[in-house]
């Protein structure tokens, strides 16, 4: 992957983190054409992927219960701003998988994509607009790593800007 821009960040605790999401719900609903974007999610168990992803589709105005796909992969959010596909690819095994389940189709599609362990869908993905890399400190903070692959990425990184790091 090509990359045209990073930024790293510390999130000291839970409130930080929930306030980037925050800031990005306010800048894709600024740029609705971000919302095409596909956001990889990388780090480790524990590491907050989930957490993140919950914080944002809150931000983005989703109601009620979140869950996660660990189990089926993918949900879908129905929002005035477009779609929200959120992939958990941990225990993604089977590339036939992909095709029939028609993954190929939703990340041809409008919307915003987010996938958690991308890795394990590794050839399958096309590449990312925007990687978020977590990492768990051990004072429980996160080190944060944004890297855009894409004009996509860039911009959204740049709707960011004032986003204390």
């Amino acid at each position: 992957m090509r990359i045209l821009e990073t930024r790293s960040l510390q999130w000291p605790d839970e409130a930080a983190t929930q306030a980037f999401c925050a800031a990005l719900a306010r800048g894709l609903q600024a740029h609705p054409h971000l919302m095409n974007a596909s956001i990889e999610l990388h780090g480790s168990l524990g590491a907050g992927k989930t957490s993140w992803v919950r914080h944002l589709l809150r931000a983005l105005g989703v109601e009620g219960r979140i869950k996660s796909p660990s189990y089926a992969v993918m949900e879908s959010y129905e929002l005035p701003l477009g779609v929200v596909s959120h992939f958990d690819f941990y225990r993604f095994d089977d590339p036939r998988e992909w095709e029939d389940a028609g993954f190929r189709d939703i990340f041809a599609a409008p919307g915003l994509k987010l996938s958690e362990w991308p890795e394990k869908a590794e050839g399958m993905l096309p590449a990312p607009d925007l990687q978020i890399w977590i990492e768990t400190q051990a004072d429980e903070s996160r080190s944060v790593k944004l890297v855009a692959g894409t004009a996509l990425g860039q911009a959204l990184i740049q709707t960011l800007e004032g986003v204390r790091s």
